[in-house]
């Protein structure tokens, strides 16, 4: 694939994708450093879960790693440690992954134990219940976390009724609910190769990758598909299954506001509706004026309330896409005294990125740093594979990934007023206030 590039940002090199007649994707590229990552992707994430299993996925990344019929508990950790490797795995709402680390003269021997353990793992009834407690601590810990406390109550605000709205670990008394055999039918139903994405980054020929993960694949081939009973009531529409629309933008300011005597310090968190990754396009103005309002301290929320008026403690915004539908998020940290200034303040900023073109030197400024942003944090064989599996896994295309930068530096000044006023409302979007002790204070 060849892409326009200028200087001084460069476009990334496009991998080999190669694909296998049970569905499969291998994506792979060489890269000059003295390391091999094999991440292991699956479509399939809490979005997919009903309400009565929220959180299996992320349970199932947990028991993954108890063990199967060829190896038993702990030999997978102790094979890959014993050679200096490292693995871990994430889940989200829309995918899971898992990954390893691996010298390349190592490579070879350990993929096929990656693949073994993701794709036939024994989740015994025993370990699933040991397991259950972890699981359960990690659900306390995030709940006495304010940053995910605040994040929690946030999407529940923003969203009605996509799955995006709920935990990725669920709730408690859910998993104390879930019982081994619907773990089983649950990875036997979406662990399959057609939502398998293995991407191969490192220091080997890129034909001895694809071939080492081939024949891994093969020798650990996922089981069929259990009859029965679909355990998918929420599906993703790539393969014909009904997720829903996206939901509409806010049409006034929905407020939600708690009492957290947890906190030190008030929280302030507010949410716009936008596109996402299906919607691709929309998402690369909306990413530059998140960068404008919240990235740097010379970027425009930054300057004002933290560094100048000195109302703030820290801001930073963000624009989230999920595949369905993203949400551009502005989180601040604040004395409680300021919430009623510092959301007016906010929506002034936003108000003046729908009436007033922003200037070339500030756009240029900031565009050079999203595109850099990007390219620099993909120089590791471990970012360069996240970025393949995250892109093919959700949209099965390597293309928008690879053209980034691009997109992000033809964008004009008019592309991104137009973005503000049609998804960055000042009158209508989701605010969230959280505070210690004392009553919140209402907007006139």
């Amino acid at each position: 694939m060849a892409l326009l590039t200028r200087d001084p940002v460069r476009a990334l090199e496009a991998p080999i994708v190669h694909r296998l007649a049970n569905g499969a994707t291998i994506v792979a590229q060489q890269m000059p450093v003295e390391a091999v990552n094999l991440s292991v992707w699956f479509r399939v994430g809490s979005r997919m879960e009903a309400d009565a299993i929220n959180g299996m996925a992320h349970f199932l990344e947990h028991m993954v790693f108890k063990g199967t019929e060829q190896l038993a508990l702990g030999e997978f950790e102790r094979r890959i440690e014993e050679r200096g490797a490292v693995t871990n795995a994430a889940t989200s709402q829309d995918y899971t992954h898992f990954y390893i680390t691996t010298a390349p003269q190592d490579f070879a021997t350990l993929a096929p134990l990656q693949m073994e353990v993701v794709l036939h793992p024994r989740i015994p009834d025993r370990d699933f219940e040991s397991e259950r407690l972890v699981v359960l601590e990690e659900i306390r810990r995030a709940e006495d976390n304010p940053r995910r406390r605040t994040y929690y109550r946030a999407m529940e605000t923003t969203f009605d009724y996509l799955p995006y709205r709920r935990p990725v670990l669920g709730p408690a008394t859910v998993i104390e609910s879930l019982v081994p055999q619907q773990m089983r039918d649950f990875h036997q139903y979406w662990y399959q190769p057609d939502r398998l994405t293995a991407v191969v980054v490192g220091n080997l020929p890129v034909d001895e990758m694809i071939a080492t993960v081939t024949q891994a694949l093969d020798a650990t081939a996922p089981h069929t598909k259990p009859d029965g009973a679909d355990p998918r009531p929420i599906a993703d529409t790539s393969l014909g299954l009904p997720l829903g629309d996206p939901e509409p933008v806010f049409t006034e300011v929905v407020r939600r506001e708690w009492i957290d005597d947890r906190l030190e310090q008030a929280r302030l968190v507010m949410t716009w509706r936008v596109p996402g990754l299906v919607d691709l396009s929309q998402t690369y103005a909306l990413d530059v004026l998140a960068a404008i309002l919240g990235h740097g301290r010379t970027s425009r929320l930054v300057k004002d309330l933290r560094e100048e008026r000195r109302w703030v403690s820290s801001i930073a915004v963000s624009n989230l896409s999920h595949w369905l539908q993203g949400v551009f998020y502005i989180s601040v940290h604040l004395p409680s005294e300021n919430l009623v200034q510092v959301e007016a303040a906010i929506v002034d900023h936003i108000r003046a990125l729908q009436e007033t073109p922003i200037q070339a030197t500030e756009i240029n400024r900031v565009k050079t740093q999203v595109a850099n942003r990007f390219v620099f944090g993909n120089e590791t064989p471990r970012d360069r594979a996240n970025l393949y599996g995250y892109y093919q896994t959700l949209l099965q295309d390597l293309a928008p990934a690879l053209a980034y930068p691009e997109h992000i530096r033809q964008l004009t000044a008019a592309d991104l007023q137009q973005a503000a006023q049609r998804y960055l409302s000042p009158t209508a979007y989701g605010v969230v206030v959280m505070q210690p002790s004392v009553e919140v204070k209402a907007i006139p």
